[in-house]
């Protein structure tokens, strides 16, 4: 399949900065972080009365990545993910309460009951799944990608993985693939510091994520994702970069997850102190909301009333997922595969 070189518009050398937001993006953002902070924060709660059952992975922290992403795309544009998805699908604009009975494992759930926590998919807000095995989801979006230039669309897909996926073999075979099809990609490795217990400097060789692909002429750049604006940016350059037809872009999202690995991990791998002082310097709503302020573009009972209708939101998705029926038995059957004999 041969590919023909033109010289791009977008430039992969120029460093990107932060773009400064209107106060309709400033007020959007914050919303958006918001929601996902209270969703996450109500399913660890949920969790722990043991409403929700399998694996949780909690995305408190990492909230500016996939919201300052979902502001740099349209319609038509594809989203797949790993298994600390809850995010991910709320910023595709996936209802909370769907998701939240995904969780609870009833009917009205997005797969059906059936899925839990890190199995729903929704084809409506073009979110291509969360996916339980480390790394699967980079070659399936890497497959996304090949749909969207075998049709001739213009359209890109965004592959979310952790740092911990990107050391799995199939992301490179995914990469040589993309970029010798000049495939319109975007891997963004959000590193948040730690795959499951184990930092960073003890698990990768190459600790600069954003050059994993330099083997394969993929560029790749480091982004603040603590900042929306950081990776508003970043991402309005990633995605014009792939509707020119230049192929892939690996985007490292430095960012940190504020509670453990999943609800099961007690995160004694690191100091309180740690994450206390990123919480306190970088925290990513908090930034917005400082803004906000500083600009008087609304007062503290502006936000207040923001807050409060945003937990009335996650509240009322809490209370349809555990008043929702659980799935009928004979739902085992259903969705379910067959080879023809």
């Amino acid at each position: 399949m041969a590919v023909a070189k033109k010289s791009p518009a977008v430039s992969a050398d120029t460093p990107t900065k932060p773009v400064e937001f209107s106060k309709e993006q400033e007020l959007s953002a914050y919303r958006d972080m918001l929601l996902i902070r209270r969703f996450e924060e109500k399913a660890g709660q949920m969790y722990g009365m043991g409403l929700i059952g399998g694996f949780c992975h909690l995305y408190i922290g990492q909230e500016a990545v996939v919201v300052g992403m979902q502001m740099a795309l349209k319609d038509g544009d594809q989203v797949i993910t790993g298994y600390r998805d809850h995010g991910h699908m709320l910023a595709c604009g996936m209802d909370s309460k769907g998701v939240m009975a995904e969780l609870t494992g009833r009917r009205g759930g997005y797969s059906k009951g059936k899925g839990g926590s890190m199995h729903m998919f929704s084809v409506e807000k073009s979110f291509y799944g969360g996916h339980g095995i480390v790394g699967a989801q980079v070659s399936l979006g890497t497959g996304l990608a090949f749909s969207n230039r075998y049709r001739g669309n213009d359209h890109v897909c965004l592959t979310y993985f952790g740092d911990g996926a990107a050391n799995q073999g199939q992301v490179y075979e995914s990469f040589n693939m993309a970029e010798l099809w000049k495939l319109p990609v975007i891997y963004i490795i959000e590193n948040n510091r730690y795959a499951m217990g184990t930092s960073v400097q003890r698990s990768s060789a190459q600790q600069d994520f954003s050059k994993r692909g330099a083997s394969f002429n993929i560029p790749g750049e480091q982004v603040d994702g603590m900042d929306v604006r950081a990776v508003k940016a970043a991402g309005d350059k990633a995605v014009a970069w792939c509707r020119e037809g230049n192929g892939p872009y690996i985007l490292e999202m430095q960012t940190y997850r504020y509670r453990g690995h999943s609800m099961s991990d007690p995160a004694k791998y690191r100091t309180r102190d740690e994450v206390e002082k990123v919480r306190s310097e970088q925290d990513p709503i908090e930034q917005v909301r400082q803004r906000l302020l500083k600009n008087k573009w609304a007062s503290e009972d502006d936000l207040k009333q923001i807050d409060a209708k945003v937990r009335a939101t996650v509240n009322e998705a809490a209370e349809f997922a555990t008043h929702d029926p659980e799935p009928d038995p004979s739902e085992l059957y259903t969705d379910v595969l067959r080879q023809a004999s």
